[in-house]
C-alpha cells in the first residue's frame, strides 16, 4: 500500500503495529571520505576542498554523540575508490520483519560513482546473518536507501521521498516485500534531494521539516500523521542542513552546530539538542543522518 495524497489514508499511526526501537547504529569509517566529482549541488565549487584531518575529527566526534545516547556503534571500514561511502545511510534500506529475522533492501544508486559501495555494505551485513533483499527493481529504476526511505518511530509505517534519487514505482514493491505501508512524498527542490535533507522525525507526534522541499499534498500527508511540526528556516535547512539532523530516542537530537532557531524551537518541546559539527561533509551535501545507519 503506497499513500501519495491524504484523500488515500484510511489509518491513524495508532492503527500500525509497533515497530521495535532500533538501538544500534552503522558508521563509515571517514579515512576514504572526499569530493571528487559532482553529482548534488552542494558539491560544486569543492571538488578537492575536504580538510581530511578536520573531517576524521567531525566523524569522532559525531560517533561520541551517538555513543552518549547510549547507541552501539558498528563501523564498516571505508574503500579505496568509494569517497562517499561515508554517507551510509544510502547503500540500503535496514527493516525487522515481525518474527524478529532482521534485513536489509538493497538500493541501487542514482549517480554511476556511487554504484560500487552497495556491494560493501551487503557482504557486511550478509557476514551478520542478515536476510538480503535485492529483487525490488525493474528496469532502470532507482532507490537510495535510508536517504530517502525512513520508519517512522515505533511503528511500522515508511516514510518515502522520491523525484530526485529514487522512483516512486519502486516503493509498490517495498511495501509487498516488508508488509508496510509507504507514505511517499514528491520532493521538489534540488538542493533538497534525498528524503533525509528535508525531514527529520523527532517522535511519534513529531517532525522537523523544511516546507518549501515539499508538494503541498506531501505536506498535507505530514501535517495529519504529525500532530506537532517544527518548520526551519530557510538558511538553517539549506545552507546548515538543520533537517538531517537525527533523534534516535525521541529525547535526543543530534544536529549541525548553528541551527540557532530549529535548535530554539526543539528545546521548547522538551528535546535535549546535541549539537556536532559536520561542515567538512556538508561540503559533499550530506550531514548527521546521513553519516549513519540506524540498525536492529
Amino acid at each position: 500500500m503506497v499513500l501519495t495524497r491524504l484523500s488515500e489514508v484510511s489509518f491513524q499511526t495508532t492503527d500500525l503495529d509497533a515497530l521495535p526501537p532500533a538501538e544500534r547504529l552503522v558508521m563509515t569509517s571517514p579515512e576514504y571520505f572526499d569530493i571528487l566529482y559532482v553529482i548534488n549541488p552542494h558539491m560544486a565549487g569543492h571538488v578537492g576542498a575536504v580538510d581530511k584531518k578536520k573531517a576524521r575529527q567531525q566523524w569522532n566526534e559525531l560517533k561520541a554523540a551517538f555513543e552518549s545516547c547510549g547507541l552501539h556503534v558498528d563501523v564498516v571500514n571505508g574503500m579505496p575508490g568509494q569517497p562517499d561511502m561515508v554517507f551510509c545511510a544510502n547503500q540500503t534500506l535496514p527493516f525487522i520483519r515481525k518474527n524478529g529475522q532482521k534485513g536489509v533492501v538493497l538500493s541501487r544508486m542514482h549517480a554511476a560513482q556511487r554504484t560500487g559501495e552497495v556491494t560493501h555494505f551487503e557482504s557486511w551485513f550478509a557476514e551478520q546473518g542478515w536476510e538480503i533483499v535485492d529483487d525490488v527493481f525493474h528496469g532502470d529504476i532507482e532507490f537510495e536507501g535510508m536517504g530517502d526511505a525512513i520508519w517512522h518511530r515505533g511503528k511500522r509505517l515508511l516514510w518515502g521521498g522520491h523525484g530526485f534519487r529514487t522512483d516512486l514505482s519502486v516503493y509498490d514493491l517495498i511495501s509487498q516485500q516488508l508488509d508496510t505501508p509507504i507514505i511517499a512524498l514528491q520532493l521538489d527542490d534540488p538542493e533538497f534531494y534525498h528524503l533525509d535533507t528535508c525531514f527529520c522525525i523527532l517522535d511519534e507526534e513529531t517532525a522537523l521539516i523544511y516546507p518549501p522541499a515539499f508538494t503541498p499534498e506531501g505536506l498535507e500527508l505530514i501535517r495529519y500523521f504529525f500532530p506537532r511540526i517544527i518548520e526551519a528556516p530557510e538558511y538553517e535547512a539549506r545552507d546548515l542542513f538543520a533537517c538531517n539532523a537525527h533523534c534516535p530516542d525521541g529525547k535526543h537530537v543530534v544536529i549541525q552546530r548553528g541551527c540557532t532557531s530549529t535548535k530554539a524551537a526543539m528545546e521548547g518541546l522538551g528535546f535535549t539538542v546535541l549539537e556536532v559539527d559536520t561542515d567538512e561533509y556538508i561540503k559533499s551535501g550530506g550531514s548527521v543522518f546521513c553519516m549513519k545507519l540506524m540498525t536492529w
